[in-house]
């Protein structure tokens, strides 16, 4: 069933969109939707990622997105940090690793999506707001996932570098 005026499924208009700006120290949230196609922060978690091999990062990620965004048409986006080639380095394996954990942890898809060029958006959106370095810090990385999301959003079949399923435990 179509939307007759937009040209788009039911079903796909309904998506709600939970994105995660993976960081070493501060890891920031967004939600966007594809009836209005905007992205917008939704919070920043200070858990670092290396504590408890990244389980209380994930612990606290899955409780922002039970809170925040947990229904069924949700989908989850990760930043994946690719190198200017488009080429994988070790910080991407390391996303791909968390992505595995997570989707098992929250039993559905991550999908991962381009992020070279995010942050220096939230900086550059941030650049003329008269807020202190300090202040900037930690509006960055919400604002970063906020750029994932809207990269998403207008660019699917472009941003999408992989989709990571969950894995089945025995």
């Amino acid at each position: 069933m179509d939307l007759p005026q937009l040209g788009l499924p039911i079903l796909e208009c309904l998506m709600r969109i939970f994105a995660i700006d993976l960081g070493d120290k501060r890891t920031g949230l967004a939600l966007a939707d594809r009836i209005t196609c905007i992205a917008s922060p939704a919070g920043l978690i200070e858990v670092p990622i290396d504590q408890e091999n990244g389980r209380l990062l994930i612990d606290a990620i899955v409780k922002q997105f039970h809170q925040q965004a947990s229904g069924p048409e949700t989908e989850i986006v990760l930043g994946i940090p690719l190198n200017m080639d488009s080429t994988e380095g070790p910080r991407a394996k390391l996303v791909r690793d968390f992505a595995t954990k997570l989707a098992s942890r929250v039993d559905r898809p991550i999908v991962l999506v381009d992020e070279r060029k995010t942050s220096q958006a939230a900086d550059a959106q941030m650049s003329q707001t008269g807020l202190t370095h300090k202040q900037k810090k930690h509006r960055r990385d919400a604002i970063a996932a906020a750029a994932i999301a809207q990269l998403y959003l207008d660019e699917p079949d472009t941003s999408v570098i992989d989709t990571i399923d969950p894995i089945e435990h025995i």
